[in-house]
């Protein structure tokens, strides 16, 4: 089984692609990705390049989509020293790649911010690799 971690475009790009992830392969996140997505769909929806209904079937998606969310002492703690070692003012970002280097073999990531942060740390993968069997 090959765990991949995904940033929240990921997850969303995901809901929306509808395409089957294969049994061999298993989603892990931060617990405060379901709150990304909520917050960047409310921004589209407020902008108008989203109406609310299709924003509400996204989250809908969102709350189907099989994947592990962690955000427990570990990952938190984990997530800070990674802050601090890449010099990042803020730890969100960081809590991704605190649950990839802890919890997943792979991360793919949408975030050009969150692939650098991630490189000598955990092997990033593209998009579509998620798709392809084990």
């Amino acid at each position: 089984m090959t765990r991949y971690a995904i940033d929240a475009p990921t997850a969303l790009r995901i809901v929306r692609d509808e395409r089957p992830i294969p049994a061999a392969h298993a989603l892990v996140g931060p617990s405060l990705l379901r709150s990304h997505v909520l917050s960047a769909l409310y921004r589209d929806v407020r902008a108008g390049r989203l109406d609310e209904r299709a924003a509400r079937a996204d989250l809908d998606g969102l709350a189907a989509l099989k994947i592990r969310l962690l955000g427990d002492r570990v990952s938190r703690a984990t997530a800070f020293r990674l802050a601090e070692l890449l010099d990042w003012d803020d730890t969100a970002l960081a809590e991704y790649l605190a649950v990839a280097t802890l919890q997943a073999d792979v991360l793919i990531a949408a975030d050009d911010a969150l692939v650098r942060g991630a490189e000598g740390l955990i092997a990033v993968a593209a998009y579509d690799d998620l798709f392809r069997g084990s």
